[in-house]
C-alpha cells in the first residue's frame, strides 16, 4: 500500500498528497505492519468531508523515525460495517470507539463496542453515562465494588467497577467521559491563535508544557516557520522541568500511600522547588504562557539560566537521597515489588506508551525514536527501561528520569547562548490551506500528539488530540487483575493517569 512518508521535523502535508485507498487495502496493510513491533499508531480519526467521512491514520515507524500517513473514506450515510482492526490489534480500540461514538460508524467484530468519552456532539444522544454497559460476572462468591464517579478531594470524575472474588480483583472496568469539555471543537471554532494556545495548555493542567508544545509545533509546520535552535532548547528545558516536577510528585504520592512520610514530605518540598523554578522563569508554576508559536515572551536570560542550573542541580542531589532511601526500605519494597505487573507483551498489545510502557520493557520514547530539535543530535537520547512492569519498576523509571532530566537540562544550558535574540510569538502567520500537520512530543506521561487540519482559507478546520492516558488507562485495569483490591491505590498512583486528558 502507498503511504506518504514524513517525519517529526518535516513541514505540513497537503491533504491531496495523503494517499486515499480502499478500506480493504488499508485493513490488510495496517494489520500486517502492526504485527511488527517497530510500528504503532499515533492517531487514527475521521472527519466529515462534504458527503463522506475521510479517515486519517498516522503510523509511527520507530525503527526508521518515520511517520506514515494514509487515509480511506466512507460515504457519510453508508451503512456498511467496516471490519474491526481492534479484533486483531487491541491498541486500536480507543480510536475505533471514538470514531463509532462520534459518527455512528459500525466496526464489525469489534470486541469492545462501548462509548469512549460521551462527547456532547456524539452520534447517539440516547447513550448516556447513566446506562454505561459495564461487564458483569455471575457466581455465588463474586461481588462488585463501585468507586466514583465522584471521588474524595479534588480528583476528577471517573467510574471504576471492580469484579472481585473475595479480596481478589478479577476484572476492573473504567468508565470516563463525564466532563464533556469539547476542547477540540473550541480549538477549531476560534481563529484567535493565542486562545488556541491557552486551550492547549488546559487539555491536561499537569502537562501544560507538553500539550502546548505539540500544538505550537503543529502550527509552526503549517506556517512554514522553523523553530530557532535557542527556542528549541528552551522548550526542551521546559519539558524536562515539567517531567521532573511530576515524577517527583508521583514519588511522593506513592510514598504517602504506604505511609512513608519522610519520602512524601521530601518530595513535596522538591516538587515545590521545581515548579517554583518554572514560575521564576515565566510567572506560572505549570509553565502556562511559556510555549507560544514562532517565539517566546519569556526568553532565558543569563541570570535565569544560572538560577535554573543551580536549582536543578540541588533538586537532583536531594532527590537522589530519597531514591536511595526507597530502594533500601524493606517495607516499601515488600509493597511495591511484584505488585500490579503488566508484561511487555500486554503493554505492546494495548498500545502502552510513556514511562509506564518503559517500565514493562517496551522502549517507547519519542525523544529517541522520533526526535525533534534538541534531541536530534549525534548521540540519541537513551531511554530509561525496566523489565518487571510492576509498581516498583514504574517508580524506578520515574526516579531515574528525574536524574536524567536534570542532566539534560544541565547540558543544554551549559551550551546555551543567553545573549542571542529570540523572536516574539507570531499569532498572525498565515497557515498553509487544505493541509495536515502534527506535533509529536514525549511528555512526562508519554506520547502526546496534536494533529491540525486547515480549510481552503488556511483556518484551523479541525484539531485532534491524543493524550498518553488514552492508551494507559487499560494498562491500569490489567495491572490490578489478580491483586488484592487494597493494592489498587498504589497501582493507580504508579500510573497517575489523566481524567481530563482523556475527557477532551
Amino acid at each position: 500500500m502507498n503511504w506518504y512518508l514524513t517525519d517529526n521535523a518535516a513541514a505540513s502535508v497537503r491533504l491531496e498528497d495523503i494517499p486515499e485507498v480502499g478500506y480493504a487495502e488499508f485493513y490488510d496493510d495496517l494489520s500486517a505492519r502492526l504485527a511488527d513491533g517497530r510500528y504503532h499508531v499515533a492517531h487514527y480519526f475521521a472527519l466529515p468531508a462534504d458527503d463522506r467521512l475521510r479517515f486519517y491514520c498516522l503510523l509511527l515507524d520507530d525503527a526508521e523515525s518515520k511517520v506514515l500517513l494514509a487515509s480511506h473514506s466512507l460515504e457519510y450515510y453508508e451503512e456498511t460495517a467496516l471490519p474491526s482492526l481492534t479484533a486483531l490489534h487491541p491498541s486500536l480500540h480507543p480510536f475505533e470507539r471514538d470514531i463509532a461514538e462520534r459518527y455512528g460508524v459500525r466496526f464489525d467484530g469489534m470486541p469492545w463496542p462501548k462509548p469512549l468519552r460521551f462527547p456532547h456532539d456524539r452520534y447517539d444522544r440516547s447513550s448516556t453515562m447513566d446506562d454505561y454497559p459495564f461487564y458483569t460476572m455471575k457466581g455465588g462468591s463474586l461481588h462488585e465494588v463501585n468507586v466514583g464517579p465522584i471521588h474524595a478531594g479534588i480528583i476528577e470524575p471517573g467510574a471504576f467497577r471492580f469484579l472481585c472474588n473475595g479480596e481478589e480483583v478479577l476484572h476492573l472496568e473504567i468508565a470516563l467521559g463525564y466532563q464533556h469539555r469539547g476542547v477540540e471543537a473550541l480549538l477549531a471554532a476560534t481563529g484567535n491563535r493565542l486562545r488556541q494556545m491557552c486551550l492547549a495548555e488546559a487539555v491536561a493542567g499537569d502537562s501544560a508544557v507538553a500539550h502546548a508544545t505539540a500544538l505550537a509545533e503543529a502550527i509552526e509546520k503549517l506556517s512554514g516557520r522553523g523553530c530557532p535552535p535557542e527556542l528549541a532548547c528552551e522548550r526542551t528545558v521546559a519539558l524536562e522541568l515539567e517531567r521532573m516536577a511530576m515524577q517527583i510528585a508521583d514519588t511522593g504520592a506513592l510514598s504517602m500511600d504506604v505511609g512513608y512520610q519522610l519520602g512524601q514530605v521530601a518530595c513535596e518540598a522538591l516538587r515545590t522547588m521545581t515548579i517554583n523554578t518554572t514560575q521564576a522563569w515565566c510567572g506560572n508554576r505549570f509553565g502556562k504562557g511559556l510555549i507560544r508559536p514562532g517565539g517566546t515572551d519569556h526568553p532565558l536570560t543569563a541570570e535565569k539560566v544560572r538560577m535554573i542550573r543551580e536549582n536543578v542541580r540541588e533538586i537532583a542531589r536531594r532527590y537522589d537521597e530519597v531514591r536511595r532511601d526507597i530502594k533500601s526500605s524493606p517495607s516499601l519494597l515488600a509493597r511495591f515489588e511484584e505488585c500490579g505487573a503488566v508484561p511487555r507483551e500486554e503493554m505492546q498489545r494495548i498500545g502502552g506508551v510513556g514511562q509506564a510502557a518503559r517500565a514493562s520493557g517496551l522502549a517507547r520514547d519519542l525523544r529517541t525514536t522520533h526526535p525533534w530539535p534538541s534531541y536530534a543530535g549525534p548521540r540519541p537520547h537513551d531511554p530509561v527501561i525496566k523489565r518487571q512492569g510492576d509498581v516498583m519498576a514504574r517508580l524506578m523509571v520515574r526516579c531515574r528520569e528525574v536524574l536524567q532530566s536534570a542532566e539534560i537540562i544541565g547540558k543544554l544550558l551549559a551550551e546555551y547562548d543567553a545573549a542571542g535574540t529570540r523572536p516574539s510569538p507570531d499569532y498572525a502567520a498565515p497557515l498553509a490551506p487544505r493541509s495536515l500537520s502534527f506535533g509529536l512530543v514525549e511528555g512526562w506521561r508519554g506520547e502526546t500528539c496534536h494533529v491540525a487540519i486547515t480549510d481552503a482559507e488556511g483556518g484551523l478546520a479541525a484539531v485532534r488530540i491524543k493524550d498518553p492516558s488514552l492508551h494507559n488507562w487499560l494498562a491500569l485495569a490489567l495491572a490490578v487483575r489478580g491483586e488484592g483490591i487494597s493494592d489498587f491505590p498504589i497501582c493507580n498512583k504508579s500510573f497517575n493517569l489523566s481524567y481530563c486528558g482523556h475527557d477532551l
